[in-house]
């Protein structure tokens, strides 16, 4: 029997599969995957999210038509706090990280063991570099001895790429919690929050459409069911503004982040975007208008301006 499962913190699971059932096609058709550190079978992007009702129940229904027995599917739709889901975040890449670092350690070792091996392989090579004697009893040692430097450096060679590669993974999952927090992306992720915030509320109260008089005002009974259909989702979404919303405060507070606005900047001050000082030629709400060598202009979001001087100083 296959078992459905949803959770915020697992995320879309199934349970029971065996490998050559048939079920995997069905999987893979609806954009499953395996996960091998879990051992079963999930949703992408599932994981610290509501469920995706529509992906469970097509694959329910396709698993149930292909002759598979299911579980009542055990849906909870409780959701953890945005600080509760960051915090499990940077635990999970911490413990990234940890493993990489180590496979990186074992790369490295293993390329060094590879060239130590290739050095005692040309050791064995005659001396000067004497060249093959062609039958002699000492051609076949000699061919035998030339192959297995070649292959040893080949070897020592992939393993060196290899231990390069491990280390430049660990280098980057060690930079991304970071860079999860960069200023920046954390000011962006704010607008784009309070944007499908406000994309949800305009459907709850948006216009029905009727075929004989064309759009009409939702009435109370409409907008009530949306509400109560959004309402998850909205929820979801504004605990994760007011998390981020601290977090740029706390950024601002401490220093790692400006909080220029459309207050504090004037028309003809000079602002400092990604290192370079430039003119300001228009103040907008959300981004400011800056001056280029050419006839136009370059706009920025105010969480990019680095440093301000006033048009005055």
């Amino acid at each position: 029997m296959l078992t459905i499962t949803h959770t915020h913190e697992a995320g879309t699971i199934i349970d029971g599969t065996a490998k050559g059932d048939g079920s995997a096609e069905i999987l893979k058709a609806n954009r499953w995957r395996w996960g091998r550190s879990i051992g079963a079978w999930f949703v992408p992007n599932s994981r610290d999210r509501l469920p995706q009702d529509h992906v469970i129940t097509r694959t329910a229904a396709a698993l149930e038509a292909a002759g598979f027995e299911l579980a009542p599917l055990e849906i909870d739709r409780t959701s953890r706090s945005t600080a509760e889901v960051e915090a499990a975040k940077i635990a999970r890449q911490a413990d990234r990280v940890d493993a990489l670092d180590a496979k990186a350690d074992r790369k490295t070792a293993n390329a060094e063991t590879a060239w130590e091996k290739h050095e005692r392989d040309v050791a064995r090579l005659p001396e000067g570099g004497e060249p093959i004697k062609v039958g002699h009893h000492s051609e076949g040692r000699h061919r035998s001895a030339i192959n297995k430097a070649h292959n040893s450096m080949r070897r020592s060679i992939d393993a060196h790429n290899d231990a390069e590669e491990a280390a430049r993974r660990a280098e980057a999952a060690a930079a991304t919690t970071d860079a999860r927090y960069n200023s920046v992306t954390v000011a962006n992720r704010i607008e784009k929050i309070g944007a499908d915030i406000r994309r949800y509320e305009r459907q709850i109260i948006a216009d029905v459409y009727d075929s004989e008089k064309g759009y009409r005002p939702a009435t109370d009974e409409q907008k009530a069911k949306r509400a109560a259909h959004y309402s998850p989702k909205l929820g979801e979404l504004r605990d994760q503004l007011t998390y981020w919303e601290q977090v740029r405060a706390d950024q601002i507070a401490t220093g790692k982040a400006t909080g220029y606005s459309r207050d504090t900047i004037a028309k003809g001050d000079a602002v400092k975007i990604r290192g370079h000082w430039v003119k300001v030629a228009r103040v907008n709400a959300k981004t400011v208008s800056v001056e280029t060598p050419y006839s136009w202009t370059d706009r920025a979001p105010y969480a990019e301006i680095q440093d301000h001087q006033p048009a005055a100083a």
